[in-house]
């Protein structure tokens, strides 16, 4: 059995047919506002004016000839009926169920009218002219894209019902019109009305997409700051041990301190010992998710070579230029810059798995720049993930906004992806207010 093909992609000018009519019917199917509303051009927000107007005006003058001339009915009713028929259409494009009551009652009128006052009905419609079924018609399409399904199946039934009573009134005149009215106004009411409601799902499907995906993103936030703080925690930990270890050993390390100095040391180091406490605590809620494998010591520069050898060994030619003379790195600057390249690596990995990727680290006496280039993927392979969840450029903004750096991120022009943070050596300097 052959494979089967797969259908032809649409041509360039039907796509793009395609999607300059897409808004226009997203706009038909709106049933929030006058018809078409919602349009992005001001004469397709104005065509249903121009439409319901001809109609109207082509009703009125084509219903007042046809009472006159076809059922002799005199001019003055005629002038009225066709006036209460056509009229009302205008009124349709807002609204739609006032529009209906009022033509209803006039087709009402009208059919009796012809009955009692017509000179002639022998071979002509009755109780709904020619005329009359086209107007109302135009009434369902306009019904149908706007009122809930209860008041369309009231008015298909209130007109099948008008029918009806005028079969039972005069048999002799009637032609079947109103069987035929009734059939054609359900089918374009059923019609109107589905392409109604799939516009309404559709839009709300997309604003509970755009809801989920405001959500998604500030919980990938959330995640990502959580992360960043457990990972933290050693950093400034050991500092805290520092200051208690410190002040606790003062007054045997130096001679001759004062009892007030002594003082001042054992309330350091009692202050020190308790944020400690404070934070461990902070740290158990943090890592209530049951992750066991951030107890590790914080990873730094001295393990990005490592990480660039995983990555070849995955398959992707990378390369490390990594300065030698880097100088001392401030914890969280040394973990953050890990994190960032490893974050980076894993995106190539994910997303260009063959793409060649060069990594480099250098310092000047204020900055530490992170550089990661990936070119185009050189050959036609799947990315191992089509779509990542988000928390790499998440997590590096973040960490790179806790250290005071910068952060430019984006494609290249050959295909390829850069990742370059700035991030700063020592800590920013303030002014003395005094």
């Amino acid at each position: 059995m052959s494979p089967e093909q797969p259908e032809p992609p649409p041509s360039p000018r039907a796509a793009a047919a395609r999607r300059a009519l897409r808004p226009l019917g997203d706009a038909l199917r709106d049933s929030t506002g006058p018809l078409l509303a919602g349009a992005p051009k001001a004469w397709q927000r104005r065509a249903p004016y121009v439409v319901a107007f001809g109609f109207a005006v082509a009703l009125l003058s084509t219903t007042a000839t046809v009472l006159v001339q076809d059922y002799r009915l005199e001019g003055g009713w005629a002038g009225a009926l066709a006036t209460a028929q056509g009229a009302p259409l205008l009124l349709a494009v807002t609204r739609p169920l006032q529009a209906w009551l009022i033509v209803f009652v006039a087709d009402i009128v009208g059919a009796v009218l012809l009955l009692t006052s017509a000179a002639d009905l022998d071979g002509r419609s009755w109780p709904w002219p020619p005329a009359v079924v086209v107007g109302y018609l135009l009434l369902m399409v306009c019904l149908g894209l706007r009122e809930p399904r209860r008041t369309l199946l009231a008015v298909w039934l209130a007109t099948g019902a008008a029918g009806l009573a005028f079969e039972l009134l005069s048999q002799q005149h009637s032609d079947g019109v109103h069987l035929l009215l009734f059939v054609l106004s359900g089918v374009v009411l059923l019609v109107t009305a589905a392409l109604r409601e799939r516009g309404d799902a559709q839009r709300r499907l997309v604003e509970q997409e755009t809801i989920s995906e405001v959500e998604r993103a500030q919980r990938t936030l959330l995640e990502e700051r959580a992360r960043i703080a457990r990972e933290l925690h050693d950093v400034v930990a050991h500092h805290m041990s520092v200051i208690t270890v410190q002040a606790d050993s003062a007054p045997y390390r130096i001679d001759g301190l004062p009892d007030a100095a002594r003082e001042e040391f054992s309330t350091i180091a009692a202050g020190a010992r308790e944020s400690l406490t404070e934070m461990r605590r902070l740290l158990a809620v943090l890592r209530s998710d049951g992750s066991a494998g951030e107890r590790a010591p914080q990873p730094g520069l001295d393990r990005v070579q490592q990480l660039v050898e995983a990555t070849v060994r995955a398959g992707v030619p990378a390369e490390l230029s990594l300065a030698a003379d880097l100088g001392p790195v401030p914890p969280s600057v040394d973990l953050s810059a890990y994190r960032i390249v490893q974050e980076a690596l894993s995106n190539v990995v994910r997303h260009a798995p063959d793409a060649p990727t060069r990594v480099s680290v250098t310092a000047d006496p204020d900055w530490l720049t992170v550089l990661i280039v990936n070119g185009p993927a050189t050959a036609r392979t799947s990315p191992l993930e089509s779509s990542g969840t988000g928390h790499g450029l998440i997590g590096m903004r973040e960490r790179v906004r806790l250290t005071g750096g910068t952060l430019d991120t984006g494609p290249l022009p050959d295909g390829g992806f850069r990742v370059a943070a700035r991030l700063p050596l020592a800590p920013p300097t303030t002014e003395d207010p005094s």
